[in-house]
């Protein structure tokens, strides 16, 4: 979940390298570090910390002018966030600068067949065995691309490897497995790193890398081949965002921005879904109709606020398709031996389409025969090429840590998939499908009403900022929506929240309600009238032990008044699509919280975007 960038070309590298760290210091912000190559050789900076320091470090002692260079931004696995654990890492004899995102899970053995030749080591990471075996394929005589490509043979486990050679001016070559790598073509210059972002400022086209394979770059152009030398086809994409999608545009987060750019993100999801015989259609479908007929069973595999995403679209998909839907934390799904046949279709929820462990639950869905399809928002990324079918989300960049926009943009592409199963099943009409969809087109508008009324969660969030503990309670698709909010407080405000169907209260959680406690409920519309009053007594039981009840009530709702402290108004829907109104408060209150605690609320503790190793 590092954050990697190699450039090639006529500017000055170390900006360049810079400034796509900045864009990527999302996906780890442990420590960061640079290497270029120019008149003075090989030059290497780097600091534990965030960026912030080795700009400070740059600046106390710069690097000459170089016109490549490679860059990281670090999610420390093996060994602690120290300046010496810091990438880029050198070879032995200081020709080889070496960055790595992953795990290299047969480094023990490989780091002690180096020691027994005599090699030292200055730090404690898997990725200095890389620079050191690349090191000593380049120091006895191999070309860098060879060299990587002979060392790739022998690593197990995830990665993405940058290196530049010394004595090899104007080029990079970097391998993946498992791993983000992307490359991005210029005029007259290169990159290469985990994501778009990185290099967007310079130009939106770019290269998918798949499995196993090494590019080779220079100014002029790139090269792919497998691990074992055979060139490998690329497919080349444009990026459909600019540069100002991937900064603040003078919001204070991140995170804030993302939250405002639901409406158009939810827009862009449900935009042109519909053919010209007002059929639902998918971004990419290789899975036959007779098969989706005989689909089972559905099992959603996600982590996160995914797997929260994968709970609601279990509500939407069992109503309209009548097929049994199961939800699976990723982390869990292969290790439990599930039951997975040729008829059980797996649904893969993934933002950046490289999560690793959803990735490694796809492999194992199509082992066993199943179909997967792929919602993602993130074009060429792993996931995606590796399913038979994708619908992407069309989010635009997430840069904040915490979800926001990805997670609607989720809940509205499952909705989007249950509909397609519908149509292709027979199990709805068309008039009943175009029914929910004029609904689900409705509802950016509303997302953007929601947002409109923002002011009184802000007071809100101003009232319970010295709050110890926050509650979430919800009913049916509620209750993904209530741990989507505690998760939210627990992610970017450090809070303990928790997140509980109202229905279990009494066995057990309504222990936690102490006088002033906050208690978030989410109230399904008045349309499903028993598990409307069943809510509402809910409110009342934690009410009577001091309570303090935030609730969340549609427009119109007059029952809840007597029992709520304060209610937070939310425009009409159908309770199947509610998730895309009542989630928004949630989003803006723990935003707000965390802001006025002080807290970094794009780069929270101990996380990062993309989780990159299992």
């Amino acid at each position: 979940m590092c954050g990697i960038i190699g450039y090639v070309g006529p500017r000055e590298a170390q900006k360049v390298v810079i400034d796509g760290l900045r864009r990527m210091e999302y996906r780890g912000y442990d420590s960061a570090g640079i290497a270029v190559v120019g008149e003075q050789g090989l030059q290497a900076r780097k600091k534990a910390g965030k960026l912030a320091n080795l700009e400070t470090e740059l600046t106390a002692q710069p690097l000459a002018s170089a016109s490549f260079g490679i860059g990281h931004t670090r999610w420390a696995t093996h060994g602690g966030p120290t300046d010496g654990n810091a990438h880029p890492h050198l070879s032995a004899s200081g020709r080889v600068a070496l960055v790595h995102n992953g795990i290299i899970e047969n480094f023990a053995a490989l780091r002690a067949e180096l020691e027994d030749e005599g090699v030292g080591f200055d730090s404690e990471t898997d990725t200095e065995v890389a620079a050191q075996l690349v090191g000593r394929e380049v120091d006895g005589g191999a070309d860098l691309a060879d060299a990587m490509r002979t060392v790739c043979k022998r690593l197990e486990g995830a990665f993405t490897l940058v290196a530049l050679d010394a004595e090899q001016p104007d080029r990079i070559v970097a391998a993946r497995r498992n791993s983000p790598l992307v490359v991005g073509v210029g005029e007259g210059e290169m990159f290469v790193a985990s994501d778009v972002s990185a290099f967007i400022e310079y130009t939106r086209e770019a290269v998918e890398m798949g499995q196993d394979e090494v590019v080779d770059v220079n100014p002029d152009g790139y090269a792919v081949t497998d691990f074992d030398g055979a060139p490998a086809p690329s497919k080349p994409y444009h990026v459909d965002w600019d540069l100002s999608a991937a900064e603040k545009g003078g919001y204070d987060w991140f995170m804030r921005k993302e939250i405002f750019e639901q409406p158009k993100a939810v827009a862009d999801t449900l935009l042109g879904r519909f053919d010209p015989n007002h059929q639902l259609t998918l971004d990419e479908v290789r899975i036959s109709e007779v098969e989706l007929k005989t689909t089972d069973k559905i099992v959603i595999v996600a982590c996160g606020t995914a797997f929260y995403a994968g709970l609601v679209a279990k509500y939407a998909i069992e109503h309209w398709t009548r097929i049994p839907c199961e939800v699976e934390i990723a982390s869990e799904f292969r290790y439990r031996d599930p039951i997975i046949t040729p008829r059980t279709l797996v649904v893969t929820i993934s933002q950046s389409g490289e999560t690793a462990d959803t990735l490694m639950a796809v492999r194992h869905a199509r082992q066993q025969g199943a179909k997967v399809v792929a919602i993602c928002n993130t074009n060429g990324s792993t996931i995606p090429r590796e399913s038979d079918a994708v619908l992407y989300t069309h989010a635009g960049p997430e840069i904040g840590v915490a979800s926001t926009k990805g997670f609607l943009t989720q809940v509205a592409a499952c909705y989007l998939l249950g509909l397609y199963l519908a149509q292709v099943r027979g199990t709805k009409f068309g008039d009943e499908i175009a029914t929910v969809m004029a609904e689900l087109e409705s509802m950016p508008a509303k997302i953007q009403e929601v947002l409109d009324r923002q002011d009184r969660v802000l007071a809100l969030a101003a009232e319970l900022r010295g709050a110890r503990s926050v509650l979430f309670l919800g009913r049916h698709v509620g209750y993904p929506v209530a741990l989507e909010g505690a998760l939210k407080l627990k992610e970017i405000a450090y809070l303990h929240a928790e997140g509980f169907p109202a229905g279990e209260l009494k066995h057990g959680p309504i222990a936690l309600v102490e006088d002033g406690t906050p208690v978030f409920v989410i109230v399904p519309p008045q349309g499903r009238d028993q598990l409307h009053d069943k809510v509402i007594s809910n409110i009342q039981e934690v009410r009577a032990r001091g309570a303090r009840t935030i609730v969340l009530a549609e427009d119109g709702d007059v029952e809840v008044e007597p029992y709520a402290d304060v209610i937070l108004r939310l425009p009409r829907a159908s309770t199947l699509l509610q998730p895309l109104l009542a989630t928004i408060p949630l989003q803006v209150f723990a935003c707000e919280i965390a802001t006025l605690a002080g807290h970094d609320v794009d780069q929270p503790r101990n996380l990062a975007k993309s989780v990159t190793v299992e």
